[in-house]
């Protein structure tokens, strides 16, 4: 069934997919790859109680048609198309939440366009910049982080994007090898309708750095998220997002990894509820 509330708009020459609902102070949800708007679907209702819940589709995730081959795919242009995105809803400032690659799309966003941001919100963003190469957190970060999609890039590499597919969420989910048939049957469905943009992920040109300092001026509320049992990197480089943004505030997320929002979409939105209740932007 078609869901109502679902409407495309044009941004920098392509047609983005969005769904809304609910009223008030408009929040943006920024997916990562390879999955799309759906994975905001657990929260939508628990958010739509108390705000404008507005949840979109990156370039080239989906399952829509792609307007070209694939050759602008950049946390760069995924930034450019957020920023363009919010003028175009016209609601003023917007809470931005950004979830692993998304985290990073709505760091980079944000940094580059606060005028637009009320507060950012982040989950495990994928900012490894923010760890300096020479720093013991930078190697421990960049070598977990090699080794953990090491599988993945080169299953992609060789042109096998529903195997990489698989070989990612079990890594980033912390699963046994082979057991990607275990997830639940939506979670799945999600990862495999988006095994497209994997290639384009891994051969995708470097995210424009986001450093500390950078971050020291960013002075919108904001909430940084990892899960207890997540992978070294996340917790590391979201450890020093928190750190670096001046006032942030950190949450971590009992009994889940980089999982948090599919696995416990109640935690997950009473954390960021919270954050928003206590004056956060509001």
């Amino acid at each position: 069934m078609e869901d109502p509330s679902a409407t495309e708009v044009e941004i920098n020459g392509v047609r983005l997919h969005y769904v809304e609902q609910g009223s008030g102070e408009p929040m943006v949800f920024v997916h990562g790859v390879p999955i799309d708007l759906r994975a905001w679907e657990p929260v939508r209702e628990n958010i739509a109680r108390k705000y404008r819940f507005i949840a979109y589709n990156q370039r080239y995730c989906g399952t829509g048609p792609w307007f070209d081959r694939g050759e602008n795919f950049s946390v760069a242009t995924h930034a450019d198309d957020l920023a363009e995105f919010i003028k175009l809803l016209n609601a003023g400032p917007v809470h931005l939440v950004g979830w692993s690659y998304g985290g990073q799309v709505a760091t980079t966003a944000a940094v580059k366009n606060p005028s637009l941001i009320r507060s950012l919100i982040l989950c495990e963003a994928g900012v490894m910049s923010v760890l300096p190469k020479g720093s013991a957190e930078g190697k421990a970060a960049r070598e977990d982080f090699a080794k953990m999609t090491a599988p993945a890039v080169a299953a992609a590499k060789a042109g096998k994007s529903i195997q990489a597919t698989k070989l990612l969420f079990e890594a980033l989910f912390q699963m046994p090898p082979g057991e990607f048939h275990s997830l639940p049957q939506d979670w799945q469905t999600l990862g495999l309708d988006n095994a497209r943009t994997l290639p384009l992920l891994f051969a995708s040109p470097p995210p424009p750095p986001i450093t500390c300092e950078m971050l020291k001026d960013f002075t919108r509320p904001t909430l940084v998220m990892w899960g207890e049992s997540t992978q070294k990197f996340y917790a590391l480089s979201n450890d020093a997002i928190s750190r670096c943004v001046p006032g942030a505030r950190k949450v971590v997320l009992r009994n889940v990894n980089h999982d948090a929002p599919l696995r416990d979409p109640a935690g997950f939105s009473a954390a960021v509820l919270d954050f928003l209740s206590k004056g956060s932007g509001c």
